[in-house]
């Protein structure tokens, strides 16, 4: 593992199951024109790879009851290593963080939450925030319309990719 080069049907598979990750190997396979034994073989090594790293149904979070999505910027004190890594492990813990990043620039964290309500952020803040000595700023930033949003990757080599129609 790790020298594996993925070629054009590969990056092909990977488009395709991008935009829909429940298609059968039958059906990927007549979009990429190979066979289903083929498309089930190249997946299996694109996961073994880690060119896929997750199959996973998108919920969206206002039709379970969390229709507040608020981006947000965290400062901490101190980046001593026990400090920080305390500090990533309650985000990454925490079912309400839906993304965090650990970033260069004025922030340190940037998350992404998805909540019920207002109060039900204030509760959030009070326990990852406040509630953290080493942090000692955050931002909050709330959503007001969803423009993009998405994990989709461009497989293709830079140049390659399909012009808009």
């Amino acid at each position: 593992m790790g020298s594996f080069q993925p070629d054009q049907f590969d990056l092909a598979i990977l488009e395709v199951v991008q935009e829909d990750g429940a298609l059968s190997h039958r059906e990927i396979g007549e979009r990429v024109n190979l066979s289903a034994a083929s498309v089930h073989r190249r997946i299996r090594r694109l996961e073994d790879e880690n060119f896929i790293t997750s199959n996973v149904a998108v919920v969206d979070p206002a039709k379970v009851g969390r229709p507040i999505a608020i981006v947000v910027e965290v400062r901490v004190e101190s980046e001593k290593l026990r400090l920080l890594d305390g500090t990533r492990r309650r985000f990454r813990d925490h079912p309400d963080v839906q993304q965090c990043y650990y970033v260069t620039g004025e922030a340190d964290f940037v998350l992404v939450v998805n909540v019920a309500s207002m109060d039900h952020y204030d509760a959030l803040t009070r326990e990852l925030f406040h509630g953290d000595p080493n942090v000692t700023r955050f931002r909050s930033l709330v959503v007001m319309n969803k423009v993009k949003v998405g994990l989709g990757t461009p497989v293709r080599p830079i140049g390659n990719e399909k012009s808009p129609a």
